[in-house]
């Protein structure tokens, strides 16, 4: 038997104890963006150290001036690269309570519909389980050999679910330490249950709220109606003015910095047979809204978005109220791709909206750059990816495709900005895992060969 097969041998055997670590992480109510779950926050840091240093690293849990940073490093061997393991133990908040069929943060092992056993609860997809696969692995590797094939170091950040505020400031102070080869980052989905995937691209983000107000107060209907302007007439009008009929967004220059996609990739992405019918049956959505001409995958993976979050103002009440508001409020948010530039989306949505707007009306801003995260297209043709890909071919007997995401992992633009590190971005979690929502849930699958994908790349990066 090889090293390798006697470490997925022992990463089997361990599978109910790594299950059980995972409920204990799991049951620490680390909320990061409610100030009440300040000390859980802390008590996740402390465990995870706890468990970094029983493994042999120099563990330590950092302050900064929100929640912890976890550091941990292990010298390993000098065999291959120096690998930076990202996760974050930090979770999003429960409301609403009353849909859980079960406590959120009294985690457990259930039968889903398709008989398929899953692990329940806040945090077991996004991303303690997640987080825990890599964690285990080196845990079987440590039992196994008595050392890591290669070096590692660890970073788990506590303040991902809440923007990451204190993430920049402490990457630029400690980046000598944290400076790597490869980052790795496991916050990411398969293709589906039975398929894994290297995530390739990933969109930016820029979002944007503002009021907008008209009169001094809100004011009678039946008295100023048809004469004083109403805040959310004009809201409403700019919301109507953003996309074209063809879903196409109107803001000037907004398409700056989008690529087209090759015939290559259109028929790599063809190749792996969405279902664009049965995606959008699933939320109850028959008729796409994307742009003619592009396909399911091109439109969630390709191209830039501008959506409306939220919108308010006036009476929201029981009954009616015959009120003209002196304010609407509005929320939005930009899912960027190829070279967008944040910065001018801003500027030139911004214009958009104050031309809409007239001369007696005030409009103000309540975001900055700081909420700003910029696309990330991964170099497909590094070597390290190759053997990530080996790895999970191997363990998954099936090829791994390079994907794409919709969604914004911000940590991997500022793996390449600040440190001018490249990142492997390598998941086992579901699109129907629930993140964010009552119920969420990571299959057992998912869990147990995540721990025994990372035990073959670890090798194959050695």
């Amino acid at each position: 038997m090889s090293i390798v097969e006697q470490v997925l041998s022992q990463a089997d055997q361990q599978i109910e104890q790594s299950l059980e670590r995972l409920f204990a992480l799991m049951r620490i109510e680390s909320i990061s963006t409610d100030p009440a779950y300040k000390s859980e926050c802390s008590a996740a840091a402390d465990w995870l150290v706890s468990e970094l240093q029983d493994l042999g690293f120099d563990a330590s849990a950092r302050k900064t001036p929100g929640h912890p940073m976890v550091v941990g490093h292990d010298h390993g061997s000098d065999n291959g690269p120096h690998v930076l393991f990202y996760g974050h133990y930090d979770v999003q908040p429960v409301d609403p309570i009353e849909l859980w069929d079960r406590p959120p943060f009294e985690p457990g092992l259930i039968e889903g519909s398709d008989g398929r056993k899953q692990i329940t609860g806040r945090g077991s997809s996004d991303d303690k389980g997640q987080l825990l696969t890599f964690v285990e692995a080196c845990r079987a590797w440590k039992a196994v050999t008595g050392s890591l094939p290669v070096k590692v170091s660890i970073l788990f950040e506590g303040e991902e679910e809440s923007g990451s505020p204190s993430l920049d400031g402490f990457m630029q102070v400690n980046k000598d330490e944290l400076k790597a080869d490869i980052a790795l980052v496991c916050d990411t989905t398969m293709w589906n249950a039975d398929t894994p995937a290297i995530t390739a691209s990933l969109r930016g983000m820029m979002k944007e709220n503002f009021t907008i107000e008209a009169a001094s107060r809100d004011l009678h209907s039946g008295f100023y109606g048809g004469l004083a302007r109403n805040p959310l007439h004009l809201l409403s009008r700019i919301v109507a003015d953003l996309h074209d009929e063809n879903g196409r967004v109107t803001i000037p220059d907004f398409y700056d910095g989008v690529p087209e996609l090759t015939e290559a990739q259109k028929a790599e992405w063809q190749r792996l047979g969405f279902d664009q019918d049965a995606f959008l049956g699933d939320i109850g959505l028959s008729a796409p809204a994307s742009e003619p001409g592009c396909s399911g995958l091109e439109t969630l993976w390709a191209r830039p978005t501008c959506e409306v979050n939220g919108l308010w103002g006036g009476y929201n009440g029981e009954g009616s109220k015959t009120v003209i508001p002196s304010r609407a409020n509005a929320k939005f948010s930009f899912r960027l791709v190829g070279d967008q530039d944040p910065v001018a989306i801003r500027k030139a949505f911004r214009n958009f909206v104050e031309e809409r707007l007239p001369d007696d009306c005030t409009i103000a801003y309540d975001l900055d750059d700081e909420s700003d995260g910029l696309p990330l297209i991964v170099d497909t043709d590094q070597p390290l990816l190759k053997k990530a890909q080996e790895a999970l071919a191997e363990e998954w007997n099936c090829e791994a495709p390079l994907i794409g995401c919709g969604g914004s992992i911000p940590i991997a633009t500022e793996f390449k900005r600040v440190l001018d590190m490249d990142t492997l971005l390598i998941g086992f979690a579901l699109e129907n895992d629930r993140i964010h929502s009552p119920n969420e849930k990571y299959e057992l699958k998912s869990f147990q060969k995540g721990i025994r994908s990372w035990v073959r790349i670890l090798a194959n990066l050695a």
